[in-house]
């Protein structure tokens, strides 16, 4: 139930939540995260690997165990006996006797604490409310044809494959020649940073991590992938439905990413997109645009959900 009394989270009336309706809640969310993190940690505990399912536990930093936990997000009140526990949770406090008075609560209660996280994440907070507002005010580009995948393979046969278990779709020579026939003009430093020193000087653009929040573009599928980092680096004051809506929009960007790349993924059954051909280069733009819409709505979402104020 909503509560229309004086306190307030970002000028929002507080929700408060009984032990019943926020334990279906996190019921709820375990079971859509275990669909994605089951898989991934029976395959870890065989040494088996996959290109595409592995990448947002490998490369990103939320373990499986953290994303599991559910978090309300800032400005609602679980009460119950079993919310107590939640008190020693980082960034949690129990309301204090007066706060449960005044919204006449008779139940132990917790909520995210506002204090505690701004102390801790403050700084965070700022960058990822800077990069998010910039990016957005910028029109997105779509002429990469995730190339970005292909400049980490280029030259391979001096610096060996990435991901040395795929073999390349079109072998290393064919695999150099679209390099070489594409401009490339990649403005994402975490994909930039990748590439082989001979594809470092073939990039239009020098990318580095000072200049992220001035070159970080909408329509860039890694960009668009990251909202997952910065939702779960908010959390928790980001409710664990926004980051889940993240982390799986990010899911089926990498899918797209991969299909794209020179790769060979047929026995994990994707088909490629051969960004090669014009066919492939109109099936791409179309996949990224549609992304870039679906990103920005939930860029919209965490900027709206951000802290107001400072400490």
């Amino acid at each position: 139930m909503r509560h229309n009394g004086p306190m307030t989270v970002n000028a929002l009336p507080l929700i408060i939540l009984t032990e019943e309706q926020w334990a279906r809640a996190a019921a709820a969310h375990q079971e859509r995260v275990r669909a994605f993190t089951e898989p991934y940690l029976e395959r870890r505990s065989t040494g088996k690997k996959h290109p595409v399912e592995d990448f947002l536990f490998t490369y990103y930093n939320e373990k499986p165990g953290k994303l599991l936990r559910w978090h309300p997000g800032a400005g609602v009140v679980l009460t119950g006996s079993a919310a107590v526990e939640r008190a020693s949770w980082k960034h949690y406090r129990p309301l204090t006797a007066a706060e449960r008075a005044e919204l006449t609560l008779d139940d132990d209660a917790v909520i995210v604490d506002r204090e505690a996280f701004l102390r801790d994440r403050g700084s965070t907070t700022g960058y990822v409310s800077g990069l998010l507002s910039q990016t957005a005010a910028r029109p997105g580009q779509f002429g990469c044809f995730g190339l970005h995948e292909w400049a980490m393979a280029y030259k391979s046969a001096d610096n060996g494959v990435r991901h040395d278990y795929l073999d390349l779709r079109l072998g290393a020579e064919g695999t150099d020649r679209v390099v070489e026939g594409h401009r490339i003009r990649c403005s994402h430093f975490d994909a930039f940073r990748f590439y082989t020193p001979q594809a470092v000087e073939l990039n239009e653009l020098q990318p580095t991590r000072e200049t992220q929040p001035a070159m970080e573009q909408p329509g860039c599928l890694h960009a668009n992938m990251d909202l997952y980092k910065w939702a779960y680096k908010l959390t928790p004051w980001l409710p664990s439905e926004l980051v889940m809506d993240c982390f799986e929009l990010s899911w089926r960007i990498r899918e797209m990413d991969m299909q794209a790349s020179p790769y060979d993924l047929s026995a994990w059954g994707y088909s490629p997109i051969r960004i090669e051909e014009a066919s492939g280069k109109a099936a791409y733009v179309s996949a990224q645009r549609a992304f870039a819409e679906e990103s920005a709505h939930l860029r919209q979402r965490i900027l709206q959900n951000l802290p107001n104020g400072e400490l």
